[in-house]
């Protein structure tokens, strides 16, 4: 039976205005764009987002469910046995996750500007690229950037350590061969970047990613750098951006775990005053922190920089220590020759914020 739109779980005020230009079913909304449902009701582009989001979970719910119950607990362990993981080049790191970033699963990194949130992005949209004969995934990656700290020369500088490091451990024929494929310039041209310039344009974006990655199967990660930065901002009405967000992490679950993908996403510290006392937290509240399968926290001791496991559904809450140096995520101990950058060479990834975005 088809879902009116009477019955769905729209605000009232739009069901009104979608029924009264003709639309009585999901199935009439469905397969619209944004802009065209904005054109042919005259809601606003924010609201013609969140009309097309909250029908397609709608319309998968039963899909999404119809699946789960076909599938056993059997089933489930060898798919997640055969996803495999993203390395980080940080071999503590990726022990305490358990192998890497999981794909199939949402990894949320938390911390404050300048720590490495965007360095670890990066690297992992390089990473994912390893070839499969050197124990990689051979992916590609959408990378969507929120904050404008995206830049690509940080991008060839981990591409080229990548490509150096698979060139000495290269042993066998299938090996060497690989590598003439794998180059800078390919690894470059594996990472699909988007532009997002508002939440509007997030959750557009959010909203086309099924269909990019069912037209491109190779991409087994998604990045968006960050998640906090377009909510932080603009919303009168707390309500809806709770509304937003839940429907956003609903999405991004389903396609990590229908399109075999890792989501990454990177989210600011905020502070918390509880009690008389403050603390430092992650943004967008404790609902929020229910949305990622992980929760990875990366924070400052001293000069020491750490990255915290706080939440997982299958490894254990520790702490490891890490560095940036020019080659990328490391090790907190790595060869002379790779040592650590300055700390304004280990942001140069970082454009300098507008005077809008510090506020």
């Amino acid at each position: 039976m088809q879902r009116t739109v009477a019955s769905s779980p729209l605000a009232p005020s739009v069901k009104v205005k979608l029924i009264s230009f003709g639309f009585h079913t999901a199935a009439d909304l469905i397969d619209l764009q944004a802009p065209q449902l904005c054109k042919e009701t005259g809601i606003s582009q924010e609201e013609a987002v969140e009309v097309l989001q909250t029908l397609r979970d709608d319309a998968q719910h039963d899909q999404q469910r119809a699946a789960a119950e076909s599938l056993t607990a059997l089933d489930l362990l060898h798919q997640e046995q055969t996803q495999g993981s993203i390395v980080t080049f940080c071999s503590e790191l990726d022990a305490l996750l358990g192998g890497g970033v999981p794909v199939g699963k949402t990894t949320e990194i938390c911390g404050a500007p300048g720590i490495g949130k965007t360095q670890l992005c990066i690297q992992l949209a390089v990473d994912v690229q390893i070839p499969v004969c050197f124990g990689g995934l051979a992916g590609k990656a959408v990378y969507i950037d929120t904050e404008g700290s995206f830049v690509v020369q940080r991008v060839v500088d981990m591409a080229e350590a990548l490509v150096e490091h698979c060139t000495l451990l290269a042993e066998d024929e299938e090996q060497r061969n690989a590598l003439e494929e794998f180059t800078t310039e390919k690894i470059l041209s594996g990472i699909f970047l988007v532009r997002c310039h508002g939440y509007a344009d997030l959750l557009a974006e959010a909203y086309l990613l099924p269909d990019f990655l069912l037209k491109h199967p190779e991409v087994q990660l998604v990045v968006i750098d960050s998640i906090a930065f377009p909510f932080r901002h603009d919303f009168d009405d707390l309500s809806q951006r709770t509304r937003l967000l839940s429907g956003l992490a609903q999405q991004l679950i389903q396609l990590a775990t229908e399109r075999s993908a890792a989501v990454v996403l990177t989210n600011q510290i905020t502070t918390k005053v509880s009690n008389g006392q403050s603390k430092l937290v992650p943004a967008l509240g404790e609902s929020w922190g229910h949305a990622a399968s992980q929760r990875l926290i990366l924070r400052w001791d001293g000069a020491k920089r750490l990255a915290s496991l706080f939440k997982s559904p299958s490894q254990k809450e520790a702490t490891v220590e890490y560095q940036i140096t020019g080659q990328g995520f490391r090790d907190s101990s790595v060869p002379a020759e790779a040592q650590p950058c300055s700390p304004a060479a280990a942001n140069h990834s970082k454009r300098p914020r507008t005077a809008e975005q510090r506020r």
